[in-house]
């Protein structure tokens, strides 16, 4: 026998019916905008990153290496005025973790080999057009050097305390360029493997020479580097590994050409940079910089 519905219970299945039906479009609709989302991250464009390797400023004659101060304060000033938002290291490694968004054009300043004039004479500069770089050292140019000859602006290099002043100012980030591989002895360019040596033998004298640094800057500083600079640019497959387990996050190169960063850690091994020789005008040199960039 078949039993009529009575009117109240054919109302709840009703009601019951629709709010189901509205449980799946709430349910579809959240899935909608999560993945839209992840295909918003996942199609993010990747953002154009010029870098200028700077070395020693100071008032001899310009060179290849070498810029005058008055250059530094073009090049700074044509930075500001076309745009350019300078950026930090730290900026970069929490980007690419997907912390926190860059400026429309960023540039990154680092200085190689930790002249002195770095902080007598750059980091003033910096401070006026409020502007960060990137300073990796030589540890024993400071170990040896900068104890035995402080303070000239023309060949002096930064001592433990002159480099602990420059990341107190909370705009310079220091770097490594290792303890003392910035040579070409012993048939080795800069750190890059010897054709003779084992993986092990390489693993160990690196690891022990940027351990070392690590050391005394953490011994004096109070600094744990987390940017490699290869001296020469000279790079061997073999160093990556090493480097990572030091706690390097960002390796500098001295091959020419636009970085492009992403939200992927891995884009900051092997940057890219263009070298400031103090031979160009600031006109010249940006051309160069920025061709890439369309800028």
């Amino acid at each position: 026998m078949y039993k009529c519905l009575s009117f109240s219970r054919l109302i709840y299945r009703l009601i019951f019916a629709l709010l189901t039906i509205a449980a799946c479009a709430l349910f579809f609709i959240a899935g909608t905008a999560v993945f839209s989302v992840s295909a918003y991250k996942s199609t993010e464009k990747p953002v154009p990153l010029p870098v200028i390797m700077y070395h020693s400023v100071c008032g001899k004659a310009p060179s290849a290496y070498t810029v005058t101060p008055q250059q530094l304060d073009s090049d700074l000033a044509w930075l500001k005025n076309n745009g350019y938002t300078s950026v930090s290291a730290r900026q970069l490694t929490d980007y690419t973790r997907g912390n926190g968004e860059l400026p429309e054009k960023p540039v990154l300043i680092t200085f190689d080999d930790g002249f002195y004039n770095n902080l007598s004479l750059a980091l003033p500069l910096l401070e006026k057009y409020d502007m960060c770089a990137v300073v990796s050292i030589v540890g024993r140019y400071t170990d040896d050097y900068a104890a035995a000859d402080p303070h000239a602006d023309s060949y002096s290099y930064l001592t433990w305390s002159d480099i602990a002043r420059l990341a107190a100012s909370g705009r310079i980030e220091i770097g490594s360029h290792t303890y003392d591989m910035h040579s070409n002895s012993n048939g080795r360019q800069g750190c890059a493997k010897l054709p003779e040596e084992s993986s092990d033998e390489y693993a160990a004298a690196l690891g022990t020479d940027i351990g070392l640094l690590k050391t005394e800057l953490l011994q004096n500083c109070g600094i744990i580097p987390e940017v490699f600079a290869y001296p020469f640019g000279a790079i061997s497959r073999e160093s990556l590994p090493i480097l990572r387990e030091s706690g390097i996050l960002i390796t500098l190169t001295c091959r020419e050409g636009i970085n492009h960063i992403t939200r992927d850690p891995d884009c900051l091994y092997g940057i890219f940079r263009y070298n400031r020789s103090g031979l160009l005008t600031t006109e010249e040199y940006m051309a160069m910089l920025t061709n890439e960039t369309g800028a």
